[in-house]
């Protein structure tokens, strides 16, 4: 197995639009530049990776977080096409509803003004200093745009009208991602109060789905408010918008759906706060990588890791993440069975209360599946 690790432009210097930038490019767009990076990068590795022994026709591209919203791009990217042949999405279904080329670009008209460029000219931007630019990009959303171009639509409609690169897919979540974002705000000192829990619901999910939300989340149901903050926006940002992409692309292209369910996961990015970090966001990358800040896996969690490595590179050989002997079978995913495979410590096993232990019927019928694909945060 070759793996290639890549560079891209991040933020702003990745995914600002403007309109003076779209209308120097020869296709009148702008702000996809992190994309564009990673699709060079697979063109290269077409061309060249035959040299290091690999296949040029068994690529598998996967990301987490916002490297797995950039694996969906290429999915719905027609510029990517022929260029992957495999795709894994770990936490990555977070903003399956990407903003327009034109509301990108008025977010980079604002942008420019607060950097200093009321002109709007491109050599005023051009001209601002890395520092700058970091220190001010946090009003944009970094995130692709449908451009017409490298992403013609945005991926919840590309993928519910099956115009998007047909591969085999492996997509999940961890059972706790939002806890990571909670435990920021308490690291930097602002640990949500019970007061303070109704204003946060009305902010997350407006004034008028507010009190439906906190009847389906009452603070009683948990030990902290941070805790039942975590598993509403979990719940309604990241798990049940990556059951409505199983139930769209296993009709389409085989598709395993999984759960990182270790709740004891050795915490690598924050330290300790008030609640349990649980199967919080980025928590299974260490049982898949030996990450730099990674801590010693108990026996049962490495067991749990040596299989989920197993599952990734078979899948990545075969397209089928069960092609060894020794591993439990994941069976393709079926609306009609919705069956996920939980990667439970010390084997995985199938799980079939998923959909009720993230409230997806709630969330559905209250916002409706598209509604609730577009409930998106930065990252």
């Amino acid at each position: 197995m070759i793996v290639v690790t890549i560079n891209y432009r991040l933020g702003a210097l990745g995914f600002l639009a403007h309109p003076v930038l779209s209308a120097e490019s020869t296709n009148h767009v702008s702000g996809n530049y992190g994309i564009k990076d990673q699709q060079f990068a697979l063109q290269w590795v077409r061309r060249n990776i035959a040299a290091f022994g690999g296949d040029p026709d068994n690529v598998t591209i996967f990301g987490e977080s916002a490297g797995g919203l950039s694996v969906f791009s290429h999915l719905a990217s027609p510029t990517a096409s022929g260029l992957f042949h495999r795709a894994i999405v770990e936490s990555g279904a977070y903003e399956l509803t990407l903003p327009t080329l034109a509301d990108a670009e008025s977010q980079g008209v604002a942008f420019a003004t607060g950097v200093g460029c009321s002109n709007q000219t491109a050599e005023c931007l051009r001209s601002i200093s890395v520092e700058t630019i970091l220190a001010n990009q946090g009003g944009i959303d970094i995130t692709p745009n449908v451009d017409g171009k490298i992403l013609p639509q945005s991926l919840d409609s590309a993928f519910a009208t099956g115009q998007f690169n047909h591969v085999p897919l492996i997509q999940g979540t961890n059972h706790d991602e939002w806890r990571l974002f909670v435990a920021l705000d308490e690291l930097a000192g602002h640990p949500l109060t019970a007061e303070e829990y109704p204003f946060v619901v009305a902010d997350l999910v407006g004034p008028q789905a507010a009190p439906l939300v906190l009847a389906q989340y009452p603070l009683s149901n948990f030990a902290s408010p941070s805790l039942a903050v975590g598993a509403l926006v979990t719940d309604l940002i990241f798990a049940c918008p990556a059951r409505v992409v199983d139930q769209l692309l296993s009709a389409q292209v085989p598709t395993f759906a999984y759960e990182f369910n270790d709740t004891n996961a050795p915490e690598i990015y924050l330290p300790p706060v008030r609640f349990p970090f649980g199967a919080t966001h980025g928590s299974e990358l260490q049982y898949l990588f030996k990450v730099p800040q990674s801590l010693p896996l108990n026996t049962m969690q490495r067991k749990l890791s040596t299989k989920m490595v197993r599952y990734w590179t078979q899948f990545a050989r075969s397209g089928d993440p069960s092609s060894f002997e020794d591993a439990p079978f994941w069976a393709p995913y079926n609306p009609a069975v919705d069956e996920f495979q939980s990667l439970v410590p010390p084997s995985p096993q199938g799980e079939l209360d998923f959909a009720a232990d993230h409230q997806c019927d709630f969330w559905a019928k209250l916002f409706g599946a598209s509604a609730q694909a577009s409930a998106g945060v930065s990252k």
